[in-house]
């Protein structure tokens, strides 16, 4: 994917995370320790952002649609108002129908006992089963996120203490989270028991914290103290941080894709750095697929690592030969079908000097419908360059991910309807290639073939689900999906 928004997302052919999370308890500064969080976390969601501080006895909750800069920045009132030192903030991104502002996170409730509020990255693959059962029961939901299944469940549970609530409504929903919650007491953090999104424990000034990736607490000068372990529960309180394991373990499912596309490069995610990942996925990919060429180009920017490293490995020369404009808005211009061919070049524009009669090996991290990538090979075929060859930093995206990535049906993706010289000639390069499963395990430093090593949630290539879809196959993805934080 290259990470284009505005007229390639009318085409859907972008991946999206969906979501990041950020907490911290016993800060005086904690909402505005919590902006910088989500702002450092900006890229897993940007169509929403939202805090609830905890402050003499009241949640405060501040949420709204747009970037994190734009709602909490420099002088905002809405920064203002949430007092405390306990905060906890959430990131959204959503699909068509899911971007309605009754949606955005952190969700609070009052329970018995006290309020709540949930903050949760990932997806639920039993959610509508579970809220057409709590509809029929009496329950009235106020929004379509599947995080309120969570507190419906919570505010439902005969266990009295708050975290069991929370851990007997946990037992009860099946899917990919990475969840935390905010009482008047307690930061609470929880991962599903295959770990399959991130979630990491850092410490500023003796506050802990609770976060997405390890970014978030480098822009607030907090020291990472460890990942929150796959089926693992953090509560934290003023007498410290407790731990529980209260589910069912299973092997760790990590999500590949973190690695490929969805974090930050400078984060480190399960004890690796995401940016030394890309570069030696660029590395493998040149060794597995070699071409004669000038120059090894990427598509910018989240092609770029991967492109060092195939250039590296290669001995090519590292080119930027696509330039990025990086202050182009999502809302720039509503594109009319007349004008919509535009789209490419408001983002991404060619450096014709450099491409002018040269064989181009071309880096992305993805190809979902192809669009893009057809659209991207014609413009640096347009500047003059003689070949294009397309080498991809991830395997074929065969199938759609139900636990929290936005991905279109998988008769959607590319991958699925065409095999590889049926792609290259859609897309229009002189040769296409993906790095291979069994390298793309190597190079994270694993090997895929040893069934003791650890294995990743890989089914967006594979096709094999580590966790059940209860929910229908056939319109989850398409009608629930949209709806979740």
């Amino acid at each position: 994917m290259t990470g284009l928004t505005g007229d390639f997302e009318l085409d859907g052919d972008t991946l999206h995370e969906e979501c990041g999370v950020f907490g911290i308890f016993g800060h005086p500064g904690a909402s505005a320790l919590t902006v910088l969080g989500l702002h450092a976390l900006q890229h897993r969601g940007q169509e929403a952002a939202g805090i609830v501080s905890y402050d003499k006895g009241q949640f405060i909750a501040e949420r709204h649609l747009g970037l994190v800069g734009d709602i909490f920045g420099k002088n905002s009132a809405h920064t203002a108002t949430l007092k405390g030192s306990f905060a906890i903030g959430h990131n959204r991104y959503s699909t068509a129908g899911g971007s309605a502002a009754r949606n955005i996170q952190p969700l609070f409730a009052d329970l018995t006992g006290g309020g709540i509020a949930i903050a949760h990255n990932g997806n639920l693959t039993n959610a509508r089963v579970l809220r057409a059962k709590l509809v029929q029961d009496g329950a009235i939901f106020q929004s379509t996120s599947d995080t309120e299944v969570i507190i419906h469940l919570t505010a439902r549970s005969s266990f009295v203490p708050v975290v069991d609530k929370l851990v007997d409504a946990l037992k009860q929903v099946e899917g990919a989270y990475s969840l935390i919650a905010l009482t008047s007491k307690k930061l609470i953090g929880a991962r599903d028991p295959w770990g399959v999104r991130p979630l990491v424990l850092g410490i500023l000034e003796g506050a802990p914290i609770l976060a997405s990736e390890t970014c978030a607490l480098d822009i607030i000068g907090a020291e990472f103290v460890r990942d929150v372990k796959p089926g693992e529960v953090v509560v934290i309180t003023k007498d410290g941080i407790e731990s529980y394991f209260p589910f069912q373990q299973h092997a760790g499912r990590f999500c590949v894709f973190e690695y490929i596309y969805f974090a930050r490069p400078d984060s480190n995610v399960e004890g690796r750095n995401v940016y030394a990942a890309r570069k030696r996925i660029g590395e493998q990919l040149a060794k597995e697929s070699p071409v004669a060429a000038d120059m090894v180009i990427p598509v910018p920017d989240s092609g770029v690592p991967a492109a060092l490293g195939y250039a590296a490995a290669s001995g090519l020369p590292f080119e930027f030969g696509i330039i990025r404009n990086h202050y182009v808005g999502r809302t720039f211009i509503e594109p009319s079908e007349g004008i919509r061919h535009f789209g490419v070049r408001r983002k991404h524009n060619p450096n014709r000097a450099i491409l002018a009669g040269k064989r181009v090996v071309l880096i992305d991290d993805s190809i979902v419908r192809g669009t893009t990538s057809k659209k991207i090979v014609q413009m640096v075929r347009d500047a003059g360059a003689s070949e294009v060859h397309f080498r991809v930093a991830s395997p074929p995206t065969k199938h759609s991910c139900f636990y929290g990535v936005d991905t279109p049906n998988e008769h959607a993706l590319l991958a699925h309807e065409m095999g590889l010289d049926e792609m290259a000639r859609f897309i229009g390069a002189d040769s296409l290639a993906f790095v291979s499963m069994d390298g793309l395990y190597r190079a994270v430093g694993e090997d895929r073939r040893d069934p003791s090593a650890p294995r990743f949630c890989d089914a967006c290539f594979s096709g094999d689900y580590p966790i059940r879809v209860t929910d229908p196959m056939e319109n989850a993805q398409l009608s629930f999906l949209a709806e979740v934080a």
